[in-house]
């Protein structure tokens, strides 16, 4: 959101320097994401005329705009057709600069000469608007500087990010109120006077579904003057990032982001029965809103409709164009409503349509700031267009939310923030932003504390123990770990394994990588995966609708990303949760933590020796293979992996038809294992091992088995007959072809010898080597391989 300086300086005297002021404010929670210095720079900038256009002879996106700043008729190109004759506009002439420090030259275009240009709010930094050429007040003096037709002083400009959580932010007002009381500074909204007429207004207000509005009111103003706004009160909406429109639609916005209410004038006269009715629409029923869109509404959907039941608007999110404020409008009658947040958070989602209005709607505005809201209109529409109340407020009213009174235990404040506060304290934190307290009854220290309707955020002990941490300041509390059995603030077991893992892979060369949690459903399928999954019901993109099963997915992707940037030999790992379909009985889903990794261009012997690493780095028990399938991996070249009979994952190679869906080059190794089992798993006890001072030797012997032959158990095998002489041993190669005859394959590996008192002879070696082979030969009818 976009706030002036100027305009919190009505209600609170701000001095200080403005990056002083944006500290103040982020530590607040209302974080500063910019700060602009505006209406600097403008002196070459001069009010013109627009006298014609004509659309250029050779383009069809700019046309031919002759203006008059006061001297004579200049011809400039523009590509913006917002604008007509009569209407007044910024000229930059050659030479000058714009406020960035640009400078405007004269140009040809296409054949047409430029000799100026005409600026939109964004280009002269008084706005984010580029959409357009900034139309100005008609009052302005033609050829005067642009700041000093418009009234415009320099200003600073804060872009605050307001947090769903803070609704009473989305106003000048809220801002003004946080940042006065961080700073110790007197706050006042100013008071209008109340809304008062001569007689009977002579409308109707019915409210059918009070459950979606609980609060309406309507107030007529006569005599109203439809024109531009006045040069300040423009000035203002613009610095806030809106577009000027007429004074009554410009008052309404204007009172929207001063105070936080939202409001909607409608023409009267356009009215049929001169009065509102609010109800639920029906399935199916359609209304043209203001942006000139058909929306087609369910029953869920909050319309106002005209006395005779023709809806006019959508509740608490965008008027109709039926009865729009135009420039014949003469009678006003101005709604300013309470709706359920729920009801239009709904509606804005299902229809696509959030609006300034809606954003604030679905947060919480002030119930009880209606009153004082409508009075602001009718004085700011009586100053900018002569606009008189006739009788007062009507007001239909039914479960408006109360104002909340909590218990707040000084104690409670200091238990949580590790602070050392009084009552005292707290009560001055709280006081100056609304929320009033006094002793409680119970416990000394203890407040009873008004929390102020405008902050539905706030509801309990702990949300009144934030603003207190909020205005105490952060960085005021002290760091202390908590009073529990571990007072070191050491890991747990599971965290220090899980680094483990992380500095075994990234040790072993490979990177670790991150993926979204979110897929869309035909992401599944690519990779080969069943594609019942968890579906997020309001997900932030439709293309990115079920939550993931495994990290398969993601990782592709990772390597396809790579693959588009010439580095195809990646080598990836990652650690995350997938989400797996809950039974029918369960109603969450579980979400355990998975391992993986992705090796591209490298075969399942890589991820196998990888594995290895990590089982002998965690120490794990009797960890097995054994041959199967699982989905998006290679039918042939999988196994399972078990630490006894607890199951902990899958390792092999990716199907070539899932790498050709996502043209990668096979084969790209891989596993996947659950963590939590995996790091449960039985683990061996760590004993010393002395290293032999001797060289090792190395012998490779590979055997011809059949297919159904598991390579974990001829390991178990050659580790039992190679007994305390073999030091490791590790596959490296897995063959097959037709010389080795049908359902065979061969299975390498290399066997490291070492003894710890002497170097081995050759005799030894041989002797090693036969007890192997025998051993191999006899288990499992293998034959060794020349």
């Amino acid at each position: 959101m976009r706030v002036p300086l100027s305009w919190l300086r009505d209600f609170a005297p701000f001095d200080a320097d403005p990056a002083e002021l944006a500290a103040t404010l982020s530590r607040l929670g209302l974080v500063v994401e910019g700060v602009e210095r505006v209406g600097e720079g403008l002196d070459q900038v001069v009010v013109a005329r627009v006298l014609e256009t004509l659309p250029h002879p050779r383009a069809d996106r700019v046309q031919l705009v002759d203006v008059d700043a006061g001297d004579g008729v200049v011809r400039v190109v523009a590509g913006a057709f917002n604008f007509g004759p009569g209407d007044l506009v910024p000229l930059v002439r050659p030479g000058a600069r714009l406020p960035g420090g640009l400078e405007i030259g004269r140009r040809e275009v296409r054949g047409e000469w430029s000799d100026g240009m005409l600026c939109s709010g964004a280009e002269l930094r008084l706005s984010d608007d580029h959409s357009g050429i900034l139309v100005l007040p008609t009052e302005a003096p033609i050829g005067a500087p642009l700041a000093e037709a418009l009234g415009i002083r320099p200003d600073v400009v804060f872009d605050v990010e307001v947090t769903p959580n803070r609704p009473d932010a989305l106003c000048m007002a809220g801002v003004a109120r946080d940042l006065a009381a961080s700073l110790g500074l007197p706050f006042a909204v100013p008071e209008p006077p109340p809304v008062d007429g001569p007689g009977d207004p002579g409308v109707t207000v019915v409210v059918d579904s009070p459950d979606l509005c609980p609060r309406f009111t309507a107030t007529r103003l006569d005599g109203v003057g439809i024109g531009p706004s006045p040069a300040w009160l423009a000035t203002r909406l613009t610095l806030a990032g809106m577009r000027p429109i007429n004074n009554v639609v410009d008052v309404s916005n204007y009172v929207m982001l001063e105070l936080g209410q939202p409001n909607h004038p409608y023409d009267l006269d356009r009215l049929p029965g001169h009065g509102l009715l609010v109800r639920r629409a029906a399935e199916g029923e359609t209304l043209v809103t203001l942006d000139e869109v058909e929306r087609r509404l369910s029953f869920d959907d909050c319309l106002i409709c005209d006395a005779e039941g023709a809806p006019v608007g959508i509740g608490g999110i965008m008027g109709g164009a039926s009865s729009e404020i135009s420039a014949t409008t003469g009678t006003v009658l101005l709604e300013a409503a309470w709706f359920s947040p729920l009801a239009i958070a709904r509606t804005s989602k299902r229809l696509a349509l959030r609006t300034e209005a809606s954003i604030r709607f679905e947060r919480g505005v002030d119930p009880a700031g209606t009153e004082r809201s409508v009075a602001r209109f009718c004085q700011l529409a009586a100053e900018a267009a002569s606009a008189t109340p006739t009788g007062a407020m009507l007001d239909v009213r039914s479960d408006v939310p109360s104002p909340k009174r909590v218990v707040v235990r000084t104690s409670r404040v200091n238990a949580v923030l590790g602070t050392a506060l009084s009552a005292e304290d707290v009560a001055g934190y709280l006081e100056p932003i609304g929320f009033s307290s006094a002793a409680g009854a119970g416990a000394p220290g203890d407040l009873t504390v008004d929390i102020p309707t405008w902050r539905p955020d706030c509801e309990r002990e702990i949300d009144v123990v934030e603003e207190v941490a909020r205005h105490h300041g952060y960085d005021r509390v002290a760091r202390t770990l908590p009073l529990t059995a571990a007072v070191d603030g050491g890991l747990s077991p599971y965290q220090r394994d899980r680094r483990r893992v992380r500095e075994v892979l990234v040790g072993a060369g490979l990177s670790e990588a991150w993926s979204n949690s979110f897929l869309a459903p035909d992401d599944l399928a690519r990779a080969g995966l069943p594609t019942d999954a968890v579906r997020v019901e309001n997900p932030l993109a439709q293309e990115e609708s079920v939550l993931r099963t495994s990290l398969l997915p993601g990782l592709l992707r990772a390597l396809v990303t790579n693959q588009a940037h010439r580095n195809p030999d990646v080598a990836l790992f990652e650690i995350g949760h997938v989400f797996l379909p809950p039974p029918a009985e369960v109603e969450l889903p579980r979400e355990p933590e998975h391992l993986a990794l992705a090796l591209a261009g490298r075969p399942a012997t890589e991820a196998t020796a990888l594995w290895r690493r990590l089982v002998d780095s965690l120490a794990l028990e009797t960890v097995k293979f054994e041959p199967t399938t699982a989905p998006g991996l290679h039918p042939t070249r999988t196994a399972s992996l078990h630490a006894g009979a607890i199951r902990l994952g899958v390792l092999g190679e990716v199907d070539p038809d899932v790498l050709a869906a996502h043209s990668l080059a096979a084969p790209v190794g891989w596993f996947e294992v659950d963590m939590g089992a995996t790091l449960a798993a039985p683990r061996r006890p760590r004993v010393y091992r002395p290293v032999s001072r001797y060289p090792s030797a190395d012998i490779d012997l590979a055997f011809v088995v059949e297919d159904g032959v598991a390579a974990a158990d001829i390991e178990l095998t050659l580790r039992s007959a190679g007994a305390e002489l073999l030091e490791d041993l590790w596959l490296f190669d897995v063959f097959q072809g037709p010389q080795l005859g049908e359902g065979r394959r061969s299975l390498a590996y290399r066997l490291r010898f070492a003894a710890l008192d002497h170097t081995l002879d050759e005799d030894e070696l041989a002797a090693a080597r036969t007890r192997c082979i025998k051993a191999v030969e006899s288990a499992f009818r293998a034959s060794l391989r020349g």
